[in-house]
Protein backbone atom coordinates (compact mmCIF):
# COMPACT_ATOMS: atom_id res chain seq x y z
CA UNK A 1 0.00 0.00 0.00
CA UNK A 2 2.96 2.29 0.87
CA UNK A 3 4.75 1.82 -2.47
CA UNK A 4 1.09 2.11 -4.43
CA UNK A 5 0.67 5.74 -2.99
CA UNK A 6 5.05 6.61 -3.24
CA UNK A 7 5.19 5.19 -7.01
CA UNK A 8 1.54 5.38 -8.08
CA UNK A 9 1.70 8.62 -10.23
CA UNK A 10 5.20 8.06 -11.20
CA UNK A 11 4.22 4.26 -12.64
CA UNK A 12 0.99 6.02 -14.80
CA UNK A 13 3.16 8.65 -15.80
CA UNK A 14 5.74 5.84 -17.05
CA UNK A 15 2.56 4.41 -19.07
CA UNK A 16 1.60 7.60 -21.00
CA UNK A 17 5.26 8.01 -21.70
CA UNK A 18 5.41 4.45 -23.04
CA UNK A 19 2.17 5.16 -25.05
CA UNK A 20 3.79 8.47 -26.47
CA UNK A 21 6.56 6.88 -27.87
CA UNK A 22 4.66 4.89 -30.28
CA UNK A 23 4.27 8.08 -32.09
CA UNK A 24 7.69 9.01 -31.51
CA UNK A 25 8.98 6.15 -33.13
CA UNK A 26 6.74 6.74 -36.04
CA UNK A 27 7.44 10.31 -36.72
CA UNK A 28 11.67 9.03 -36.55
CA UNK A 29 11.06 5.71 -38.67
CA UNK A 30 9.09 8.43 -41.54
CA UNK A 31 11.81 11.22 -41.09
CA UNK A 32 9.23 13.70 -39.62
CA UNK A 33 11.53 15.07 -36.77
CA UNK A 34 12.81 18.25 -38.70
CA UNK A 35 12.71 20.81 -35.18
CA UNK A 36 15.94 21.50 -34.54
CA UNK A 37 17.21 21.20 -31.40
CA UNK A 38 18.13 25.05 -30.34
CA UNK A 39 18.09 27.64 -27.48
CA UNK A 40 14.87 28.33 -28.39
CA UNK A 41 13.33 25.13 -27.91
CA UNK A 42 14.97 24.74 -24.63
CA UNK A 43 13.80 28.05 -23.50
CA UNK A 44 10.22 26.89 -24.40
CA UNK A 45 10.05 23.70 -22.52
CA UNK A 46 11.87 25.66 -19.36
CA UNK A 47 9.23 28.04 -19.34
CA UNK A 48 6.54 24.84 -19.69
CA UNK A 49 8.54 23.33 -16.69
CA UNK A 50 8.29 26.91 -14.74
CA UNK A 51 4.99 27.55 -15.17
CA UNK A 52 4.17 24.05 -13.75
CA UNK A 53 6.08 24.58 -10.80
CA UNK A 54 4.19 27.85 -9.96
CA UNK A 55 1.03 26.10 -9.70
CA UNK A 56 2.19 23.42 -8.03
CA UNK A 57 3.66 25.67 -5.50
CA UNK A 58 0.30 26.99 -4.79
CA UNK A 59 -1.48 23.23 -4.50
CA UNK A 60 1.10 22.37 -1.90
CA UNK A 61 0.34 25.56 0.14
CA UNK A 62 -3.24 23.86 0.35
CA UNK A 63 -1.99 20.31 1.12
CA UNK A 64 0.40 21.71 3.97
CA UNK A 65 -2.36 23.12 5.45
CA UNK A 66 -5.02 19.92 5.25
CA UNK A 67 -2.08 18.22 6.82
CA UNK A 68 -3.24 19.78 10.34
CA UNK A 69 -6.42 18.96 10.25
CA UNK A 70 -7.16 15.83 11.12
CA UNK A 71 -5.17 16.05 14.39
CA UNK A 72 -6.67 19.41 15.27
CA UNK A 73 -10.09 18.01 14.58
CA UNK A 74 -9.16 15.33 16.91
CA UNK A 75 -8.15 17.57 19.52
CA UNK A 76 -10.72 19.57 19.57
CA UNK A 77 -13.30 16.80 19.63
CA UNK A 78 -11.40 15.20 22.09
CA UNK A 79 -11.40 18.21 24.51
CA UNK A 80 -15.12 18.25 23.99
CA UNK A 81 -15.57 15.04 25.21
CA UNK A 82 -12.84 15.32 28.01
CA UNK A 83 -14.24 18.91 29.24
CA UNK A 84 -18.19 17.39 30.03
CA UNK A 85 -16.35 14.83 32.26
CA UNK A 86 -15.35 17.50 34.89
CA UNK A 87 -18.25 19.62 34.84
CA UNK A 88 -19.91 19.37 38.11
CA UNK A 89 -22.97 18.10 38.46
CA UNK A 90 -25.69 16.03 40.37
CA UNK A 91 -27.16 14.83 37.40
CA UNK A 92 -25.07 12.88 34.60
CA UNK A 93 -27.99 13.00 32.12
CA UNK A 94 -26.66 16.23 30.41
CA UNK A 95 -22.69 15.51 30.33
CA UNK A 96 -23.82 11.85 28.89
CA UNK A 97 -26.12 13.68 25.93
CA UNK A 98 -22.99 15.85 25.55
CA UNK A 99 -20.59 12.87 24.89
CA UNK A 100 -23.19 11.02 22.96
CA UNK A 101 -23.95 14.64 20.23
CA UNK A 102 -19.84 14.92 20.13
CA UNK A 103 -19.37 11.40 19.39
CA UNK A 104 -22.38 11.90 16.47
CA UNK A 105 -20.40 14.85 15.08
CA UNK A 106 -17.40 12.30 15.11
CA UNK A 107 -19.06 9.54 13.15
CA UNK A 108 -20.40 12.44 10.83
CA UNK A 109 -16.86 13.79 10.14
CA UNK A 110 -15.80 10.32 9.46
CA UNK A 111 -18.68 9.46 6.99
CA UNK A 112 -17.70 12.32 4.89
CA UNK A 113 -14.37 11.65 4.65
CA UNK A 114 -14.74 8.02 3.69
CA UNK A 115 -17.22 8.93 1.02
CA UNK A 116 -15.35 11.80 -0.53
CA UNK A 117 -18.29 14.00 -0.03
CA UNK A 118 -17.86 16.53 2.55
CA UNK A 119 -21.30 17.07 3.93
CA UNK A 120 -21.29 20.71 5.53
CA UNK A 121 -25.06 20.53 6.47
CA UNK A 122 -24.96 17.39 7.86
CA UNK A 123 -22.03 18.18 9.87
CA UNK A 124 -23.46 21.67 11.19
CA UNK A 125 -26.86 19.92 11.85
CA UNK A 126 -24.51 17.72 14.41
CA UNK A 127 -22.63 20.94 15.51
CA UNK A 128 -26.00 22.90 16.43
CA UNK A 129 -27.02 19.76 18.59
CA UNK A 130 -23.60 20.35 20.41
CA UNK A 131 -24.44 23.84 20.86
CA UNK A 132 -27.61 23.29 22.40
CA UNK A 133 -25.97 21.11 24.64
CA UNK A 134 -23.29 23.89 25.90
CA UNK A 135 -26.76 26.18 26.35
CA UNK A 136 -27.99 23.79 28.56
CA UNK A 137 -24.72 23.69 30.16
CA UNK A 138 -25.17 27.01 31.30
CA UNK A 139 -28.93 27.24 32.33
CA UNK A 140 -26.94 24.67 34.61
CA UNK A 141 -24.77 27.09 36.20
CA UNK A 142 -21.70 25.01 34.66
CA UNK A 143 -18.72 27.47 35.68
CA UNK A 144 -18.81 30.13 32.62
CA UNK A 145 -15.05 29.46 32.21
CA UNK A 146 -15.99 25.76 31.35
CA UNK A 147 -18.93 27.19 28.86
CA UNK A 148 -16.59 29.74 27.59
CA UNK A 149 -13.46 26.86 26.55
CA UNK A 150 -16.56 24.51 25.63
CA UNK A 151 -17.55 27.34 23.08
CA UNK A 152 -14.70 28.37 22.00
CA UNK A 153 -13.61 24.52 20.91
CA UNK A 154 -16.88 24.41 18.93
CA UNK A 155 -16.00 27.58 16.84
CA UNK A 156 -12.50 26.17 16.12
CA UNK A 157 -14.32 23.34 14.73
CA UNK A 158 -16.34 25.20 12.68
CA UNK A 159 -13.60 27.40 11.38
CA UNK A 160 -11.70 23.82 10.55
CA UNK A 161 -14.91 22.15 9.12
CA UNK A 162 -15.73 25.93 6.52
CA UNK A 163 -12.06 25.49 5.48
CA UNK A 164 -12.50 22.02 4.06
CA UNK A 165 -15.39 22.98 2.54
CA UNK A 166 -13.70 25.94 0.34
CA UNK A 167 -10.49 23.56 -0.12
CA UNK A 168 -12.48 20.71 -1.64
CA UNK A 169 -14.78 23.00 -3.94
CA UNK A 170 -12.20 25.61 -4.93
CA UNK A 171 -10.04 24.95 -7.74
CA UNK A 172 -6.67 26.40 -7.81
CA UNK A 173 -7.20 28.84 -10.52
CA UNK A 174 -8.63 26.94 -13.07
CA UNK A 175 -7.37 29.23 -15.67
CA UNK A 176 -3.84 27.91 -14.27
CA UNK A 177 -4.53 24.91 -14.96
CA UNK A 178 -5.59 24.91 -18.91
CA UNK A 179 -2.22 27.02 -18.77
CA UNK A 180 -0.20 23.94 -17.45
CA UNK A 181 -2.19 21.33 -19.85
CA UNK A 182 -1.65 23.59 -22.59
CA UNK A 183 2.27 24.07 -22.04
CA UNK A 184 2.40 20.30 -20.86
CA UNK A 185 0.53 19.45 -24.50
CA UNK A 186 2.95 21.38 -26.12
CA UNK A 187 6.18 20.53 -25.01
CA UNK A 188 5.06 16.63 -25.69
CA UNK A 189 3.95 17.34 -29.35
CA UNK A 190 7.30 19.86 -30.06
CA UNK A 191 9.34 16.30 -28.91
CA UNK A 192 7.49 14.29 -31.13
CA UNK A 193 9.40 16.13 -33.69
CA UNK A 194 12.37 17.52 -32.03
CA UNK A 195 15.42 16.25 -34.06
CA UNK A 196 17.43 14.50 -31.37
CA UNK A 197 20.65 12.24 -32.50
CA UNK A 198 21.97 9.77 -31.86
CA UNK A 199 18.42 8.24 -31.31
CA UNK A 200 19.21 6.03 -27.85
CA UNK A 201 20.01 9.42 -27.14
CA UNK A 202 16.86 11.20 -27.90
CA UNK A 203 14.39 8.63 -26.77
CA UNK A 204 15.97 9.04 -23.36
CA UNK A 205 15.37 12.39 -23.10
CA UNK A 206 12.22 12.44 -24.11
CA UNK A 207 11.25 9.79 -21.92
CA UNK A 208 12.52 11.79 -18.61
CA UNK A 209 11.24 15.38 -19.69
CA UNK A 210 7.70 13.67 -20.86
CA UNK A 211 7.42 11.32 -17.45
CA UNK A 212 8.39 14.40 -15.34
CA UNK A 213 5.90 16.82 -17.08
CA UNK A 214 2.80 14.42 -16.89
CA UNK A 215 3.46 13.06 -13.38
CA UNK A 216 3.67 16.93 -12.14
CA UNK A 217 0.46 17.57 -13.97
CA UNK A 218 -1.06 14.23 -12.58
CA UNK A 219 0.07 15.04 -8.94
CA UNK A 220 -1.36 18.47 -8.92
CA UNK A 221 -4.64 17.06 -10.24
CA UNK A 222 -4.39 14.72 -7.25
CA UNK A 223 -3.07 17.16 -4.35
CA UNK A 224 -5.96 19.79 -5.51
CA UNK A 225 -7.70 17.37 -3.26
CA UNK A 226 -6.02 16.33 -0.07
CA UNK A 227 -9.03 14.47 1.36
CA UNK A 228 -9.59 11.71 -1.25
CA UNK A 229 -9.65 8.37 -0.09
CA UNK A 230 -9.03 5.47 -2.62
CA UNK A 231 -6.90 3.29 -4.65
CA UNK A 232 -6.71 6.16 -7.16
CA UNK A 233 -5.64 8.82 -5.22
CA UNK A 234 -2.05 9.28 -4.03
CA UNK A 235 -1.43 12.21 -2.41
CA UNK A 236 -4.01 12.16 0.62
CA UNK A 237 -3.70 13.67 4.24
CA UNK A 238 -3.30 11.33 6.91
CA UNK A 239 -6.50 11.06 9.37
CA UNK A 240 -5.52 7.73 11.46
CA UNK A 241 -5.88 10.42 14.11
CA UNK A 242 -9.22 11.26 13.74
CA UNK A 243 -9.80 7.53 13.11
CA UNK A 244 -8.34 6.40 16.23
CA UNK A 245 -10.97 8.58 18.41
CA UNK A 246 -13.84 6.21 18.14
CA UNK A 247 -11.21 3.83 19.77
CA UNK A 248 -10.60 6.17 22.51
CA UNK A 249 -13.82 7.43 23.10
CA UNK A 250 -15.24 3.93 23.50
CA UNK A 251 -12.61 3.21 25.85
CA UNK A 252 -13.26 5.87 27.71
CA UNK A 253 -17.53 4.97 28.07
CA UNK A 254 -16.58 1.80 29.41
CA UNK A 255 -14.39 3.69 31.99
CA UNK A 256 -16.96 5.44 32.89
CA UNK A 257 -19.70 2.94 32.88
CA UNK A 258 -17.46 0.85 35.33
CA UNK A 259 -16.47 3.58 37.49
CA UNK A 260 -20.63 4.12 37.71
CA UNK A 261 -21.22 0.66 38.43
CA UNK A 262 -18.26 0.36 41.01
CA UNK A 263 -19.52 3.56 42.51
CA UNK A 264 -23.10 2.15 42.87
CA UNK A 265 -22.22 -1.20 44.35
CA UNK A 266 -19.61 0.72 46.61
CA UNK A 267 -22.85 3.40 48.11
CA UNK A 268 -24.95 -0.02 48.27
CA UNK A 269 -22.61 -1.97 50.09
CA UNK A 270 -21.97 1.11 52.71
CA UNK A 271 -25.58 1.71 53.27
CA UNK A 272 -27.41 -0.27 55.83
Amino acid sequence: MENSKKWGIMSRAVVVTILLLVPRTIIDFYGFDLVPVNTVVGAFISGAIFTIAIIFTGTFTDFKESEKVGGDLAASLKALYNDSRVLPLGDEAPARVFRAHVRDLHRTMQACFSQNTWNLPDINREMDKVNKDIRILSYLNVAPPLIAKMRNELGVLDKMTNRIEVIIRTDFIPAAYALAEVATASVILLLLFLKMDPYIEGVIIFVVVCSMLVGLLLLIRDMDNPFEIGSNTYADVDLETLNYLTTYFDEQDREMEQAGTWSSSDTNTIMP
